[in-house]
């Protein structure tokens, strides 16, 4: 797939249809001064909302609090895809959303299982996404390189940047 491509056609299906290929990324909340922590994320594109399973015990849960912000950020694995997205963040307590997203990985973190007193449902409310797409050949790269060095005026366009924007007026 050309994510380029993808991305000038419709950037927020090409974010969703990521997500679903990039199994992981990158969660932290704005302003708790701590390093943010590689999560797997549950996208529902229907809903725009992004859920995480982790334990209570994480500085992590212990910095979401009334009315947090967070931002999660991933990338594609051959790097022609990247995108920081940023929402409130909330606990939750919603046993059917949990019971949907559990699975044999989420179990293998907490010794008793889906019961586990420590199991904590994050849900991240999307409010917008910066999303980057860039060329995934290797000689379109290597010329947009070879035509900068050649005139000092042309600066490599290797890709492009949007935000996606949700709800009301996404």
């Amino acid at each position: 797939m050309n994510k380029l491509n993808d991305l000038e056609t419709d950037a927020r299906k090409t974010l969703f249809d990521t997500m679903d290929d990039v199994p992981s990324g990158m969660l932290g909340v704005v302003g708790s001064d701590q390093h943010m922590q590689p999560m797997t994320h549950f996208a529902d594109r229907d809903l725009a909302e992004v859920w995480f399973i982790t334990s209570k015990a994480t500085d992590l849960v212990r910095a979401v609090g009334q009315g947090a912000r967070a931002q999660y950020c991933l990338a594609s694995g051959n790097g022609d895809f990247f995108a920081c997205l940023a929402g409130t963040i909330e606990q939750s307590t919603d046993s059917a959303k949990l019971d949907e997203l559990w699975s044999p990985v989420a179990s293998a973190w907490f010794d008793e299982g889906r019961e586990d007193p420590d199991v904590c449902l994050l849900k991240l409310t999307l409010l917008d996404a910066g999303v980057w797409a860039t060329t995934d050949s290797t000689a379109a790269f290597g010329l947009e390189i070879a035509r900068a060095n050649l005139q000092s005026s042309h600066k490599p366009d290797l890709g492009r940047h949007c935000i996606v924007r949700f709800g009301a007026e996404g």
